[in-house]
């Protein structure tokens, strides 16, 4: 806070009259000047005027940028951690840390590496503290089995996280876990079965959890299913606050992902936490605006003061599925016993902030030297094809693993973009003849494009759906370090281009590329610095460098 600082000036000799004036200023930006003058004919004429009014800090959304699908948070005393989606991608569950809700810092993962029992999927994470031990229940796909959901331990949010395995794995798939407290004090997991993905209707049920929270008894109970019309085909992604005497189910409804999706967000009540459960009759409670689209899927969290705030994605509707689900934050308030949302007006392009911290504006450039002993953890790589790396006096080196030699992008490691114009640079240092080293927008290993050095040859190239293409070759300098450069427009098209003086001359490669298709269904396309060719071939990078025009 900045200091106060008063000020008092006594003019004398106007009739014998005393003028006190004082100013109080550094109060939020804003000076306040009193002034008194008494001693004429025993009156006293006050004075008082504000200037520079203060305003409140404001904060902007998204207040964690890129790809975080189902984000979940937790309050510890005055820490707040939150968690998201990363679906394909490793390491499983970022962990992020704040003290104020909208400045955020990643700090690392719940594992670095994928639960032995798992293969993919890792769906919705939702963080939680009970009596000293954090928790979080998960979604993920067994191996040659269904989704199930599963829970993982701590007794610090940084770890480590210890992995239970799965708690429940119906037919047709159990997603989107979130514990709660009943009325009998015991805890709680509410979940989704599925059902959608065969058509069928999608039950949240309601089971209780032992006592260390980490498996299941008794009989589960059907709370609530997909009946409103608006709801169309699924609920999910149920978290439960019990306030005030009620038990607020929170869920969302209808279609998640991409460019044709309606997601909502609506809520019921109950007297207890097995219902039976109101619907509110206002539902949706959240829905799209012409700032942010198909917002839902969100965890509530409490102040010290009770103020309620929702963590939950939306899609930028530019941006769209090519910077994927980013987080938002709203504030809910109480109206009538129900809660809303920015007054019904979807979701907030910008708000108060809740603990007055000014959101710290988003950097345009980002610049990876891989100055430290490990990979920035802002880094990703697909859950079943752990890269083989290094970083060591300022170099990253992938290696490549030869499960197929052809493919220039058989082993990468990626970042999500978090818009969808922006240019990336890497330098690449010379490696063996025999490997491919190069920069790829990245959807999976089926969909990317790309720019590699190879032996003689620049060589630009697709893959679609597996099918491997070249769309040009120009020669390769035969010594020293290559700068390689993509330029994203409107997340889906793409223009590479090399220099070989560190960037003051660039020469273009090919023309402006489609990329259209990258987009998984759920994800974002990511940014990816790759390797290729026989198992062991090195690719070899200085520096990568993201730029974001806005």
């Amino acid at each position: 806070m900045r200091p106060i600082v008063l000020a008092f000036v006594v003019a004398a000799g106007l009739g014998g009259a005393d003028r006190q004036v004082s100013r109080i200023s550094g109060i939020g930006g804003a000076d306040l000047q009193v002034s008194r003058i008494s001693g004429i004919g025993g009156a006293d004429l006050q004075v008082s005027r504000i200037s520079g009014a203060a305003q409140a800090p404001t904060y902007s959304n998204p207040v964690i940028p890129g790809d975080h699908p189902d984000p979940s948070i937790v309050r510890v005393g005055t820490d707040y951690w939150a968690t998201s989606t990363t679906s394909q991608w490793a390491p499983v569950f970022p962990l992020l840390h704040s003290r104020d809700l909208v400045n955020w810092t990643l700090e690392g993962s719940v594992f670095e590496e994928p639960p032995a029992w798992s293969a993919g999927s890792y769906w919705a994470p939702e963080i939680a503290e009970y009596r000293g031990t954090f928790f979080v229940y998960y979604t993920a796909r067994r191996k040659n089995g269904p989704l199930c959901v599963a829970v993982a331990t701590a007794s610090k949010p940084t770890g480590p996280w210890t992995d239970h395995g799965p708690l429940v794995c119906q037919d047709v798939g159990s997603i989107d876990a979130s514990p709660a407290t009943g009325e009998d004090g015991r805890r709680y997991l509410v979940w989704k079965e599925d059902g959608n993905s065969r058509k069928q209707p999608t039950p949240l049920w309601l089971q209780r959890l032992s006592d260390d929270g980490t498996a299941l008894t008794g009989t589960p109970v059907e709370i609530l299913r997909n009946e409103a019309p608006w709801e169309k085909n699924l609920v999910e992604g149920p978290f439960i606050l019990q306030r005030d005497g009620w038990f607020y189910l929170l869920y969302s409804a209808a279609g998640c992902c991409g460019r044709s999706c309606d997601y909502r967000l609506g809520v019921a009540r109950a007297r207890k936490i097995a219902g039976p459960y109101d619907r509110n009759p206002a539902n949706p409670i959240l829905q799209g605006n012409d700032d942010w689209k198909c917002p839902g899927h969100g965890t509530i969290v409490t102040l010290p003061d009770r103020r309620t705030f929702l963590l939950y994605h939306a899609y930028h509707p530019r941006d769209f599925e090519y910077a994927g689900r980013q987080a938002m934050l709203d504030e809910i308030t109480w109206k009538d016993g129900w809660p809303e949302i920015n007054g019904g007006r979807g979701p907030s392009a910008q708000a108060a902030a809740p603990l007055r911290a000014r959101t710290q504006p988003e950097r345009s450039s980002i610049v990876d030297e891989f100055a430290g002993a490990r990979l920035d953890p802002h880094w990703q790589w697909p859950w079943d094809r752990t890269p083989q790396r290094s970083v060591e006096r300022g170099v990253l080196t992938l290696r490549a693993s030869g499960k197929d030699p052809s493919n220039p992008a058989d082993t990468i490691v990626a970042r999500p973009a978090s818009h969808g114009d922006y240019v990336v640079t890497a330098r690449v240092l010379p490696a063996a003849d025999s490997s491919f080293a190069g920069l790829s927008v990245y959807g999976n290993a089926a969909n990317a494009i790309g720019l590699s050095r190879a032996r003689d040859a620049m060589i630009l190239w697709r893959r679609e759906k597996g099918a491997q293409q070249t769309i040009a070759t120009v020669p390769a300098p035969a010594s020293g370090p290559v700068d390689l450069r993509v330029t994203a427009t409107g997340g889906s098209r793409f223009q590479f281009a090399m220099s070989t003086d560190r960037g003051t001359v660039w020469q273009l490669i090919g023309s402006e590329t489609q990329g259209g298709y990258l987009p998984p269904w759920d994800l974002a396309v990511r940014i990816a610095v790759a390797a290729g060719g026989p198992a062991g071939a090195q690719a070899r990078f200085d520096s990568v460098r993201v730029d974001s025009p806005r």
